[in-house]
């Protein structure tokens, strides 16, 4: 087995030190967050660092890049109080991808990728009309992250939309009914299969 000490992960070409160091938590939820500023302008970026915080009451995480990196989504997140998180399947996965281009503002990433978007009646946020699951939030708290400069982002759900095919008896959402996509690193996508699931463990 390969050992690397902080020492040499130190000397490394930065690429090269980004790609090992992205890759190493494993399989993540990749989604795209569309939101839109005070003018009306659409804004859609994919992001892989989407985290569960709590379902009572139910809450959802992410973790926002540096503002001089990726200054619109949060920037239109702290104006509107909204937004929607969309599941990635297949079929527009390499238009997703590039929404992570940085496009200057006032481009919608909408309309520079082809990806639709969809508008539901008491949500400002735009969804993404193709995906099978998507979820809307309210904006709750900001928290920066002093060491590296970056913000999470906490949300609460408002609303949830889903092909029913996905869902089950127990409220189970099987996502990989939905094809959803995970990714790995920043470019690296990949389906999913279950394998199990298992009843509430007790001691």
């Amino acid at each position: 087995m390969k050992s690397i000490n902080i020492d040499e992960l130190g000397l490394m070409d930065r690429f090269y030190r980004a790609n090992l160091i992205n890759s190493i938590s494993g399989f993540k939820p990749v989604s795209l967050i569309g939101t839109i500023d005070a003018s009306g302008c659409t804004n859609l970026a994919i992001f892989s660092n989407i985290v569960h915080l709590g379902a009572d009451p139910a809450l959802v995480g992410f973790i926002n890049r540096p503002l001089q990196a990726a200054p619109h989504t949060i920037a239109n997140i702290q104006s509107t109080k909204v937004y929607t998180i969309n599941h990635i399947q297949p079929a527009f996965l390499e238009k997703a991808h590039q929404t992570s281009a940085k496009y200057p503002e006032g481009i919608s990433e909408f309309t520079a990728t082809g990806i639709e978007p969809e508008f539901i009646e008491g949500i400002k946020a735009p969804f993404v009309k193709e995906s099978l699951l998507k979820y809307a939030l309210s904006l709750e708290e900001i928290i920066p992250i002093k060491i590296n400069g970056t913000f999470l982002v906490i949300g609460s759900i408002l609303s949830v939309h889903f092909d029913e095919k996905i869902l089950a008896e127990d409220g189970f959402l099987n996502i990989e009914k939905a094809n959803s996509v995970c990714s790995v690193g920043l470019d690296g996508y990949y389906s999913t299969t279950q394998i199990s699931r298992y009843p509430y463990a007790k001691p």
